[in-house]
């Protein structure tokens, strides 16, 4: 039998690893319906998790589930906003179908906590809902930060008025990177280490939570 934390360590990379190859697929599965042949000839159109997860971003997904330091990744998914027939809509949409999916991922596994949990009864299977709920939320919450290379930084670009929207995006993609890793090794290895929930913490968990309480009913 597996006590406590290596159930939840497990359940948690399962989610996280399930969560992350939907996202992608939902990145690549728009860009393939607005005409892009790019991601279907990379054989990224398909729910087989191999074709989206990053091997180095899987490891450090277990390191960062298994120490709480870290950050892990999918393998991002190519698109050549040209070949749509709508370039910077059906870009947006593509972009935004990856977090969109995430939120979907927390209201169904909400959903099971509600409705299916109470008559089930069981504890292990409310926990891996929960779970769920909570992890999803807080990955299309991650994602939707308008900064590079996360998604929101192209979401930004594109509702921003030409041609600052194109420098922004620029700006996000190259030093705004750099920004974002800095951030997160400040809070990881100096903030959190001192009690404090970190920059990213005190942005994310308090939306996190309210989203959290409102689709279980807390």
């Amino acid at each position: 039998m597996l006590d406590e934390n290596a159930t939840i360590t497990i359940m948690m990379l399962v989610i996280i690893l399930g969560s992350i190859s939907l996202h992608e697929f939902a990145h690549a599965k728009s860009a393939d319906s607005a005409g892009d042949p790019t991601p279907r000839a990379m054989g990224r159109v398909t729910l087989n998790p191999l074709a989206h997860l990053d091997p180095m971003g899987t490891i450090m997904i277990v390191i960062l589930v298994m120490s709480h330091i870290g950050i892990g990744w999918g393998k991002p998914v190519m698109v050549n906003p040209s070949r749509m027939e709508n370039p910077k809509w059906d870009h947006f949409l593509s972009v935004l179908w990856g977090p969109t999916t995430n939120l979907l991922l927390a209201v169904g596994f909400a959903g099971l906590v509600r409705f299916v949990v109470p008559m089930v009864g069981n504890d292990a299977f409310w926990l891996f809902c929960m779970l769920g709920a909570q992890i999803n939320i807080f990955l299309c919450l991650f994602n939707l930060l308008p900064i590079g290379p996360l998604d929101g930084h192209w979401l930004l670009g594109h509702l921003l008025p030409h041609p600052l929207g194109a420098r922004y995006s620029h700006w996000s993609r190259t030093q705004g990177s750099f920004v974002l890793i800095g951030v997160i090794i400040l809070d990881q290895l100096v903030l959190r280490r001192e009690g404090h929930p970190g920059i990213l913490g005190t942005i994310l968990f308090g939306p996190a939570n309210r989203i959290l309480d409102f689709l279980v009913g807390a």
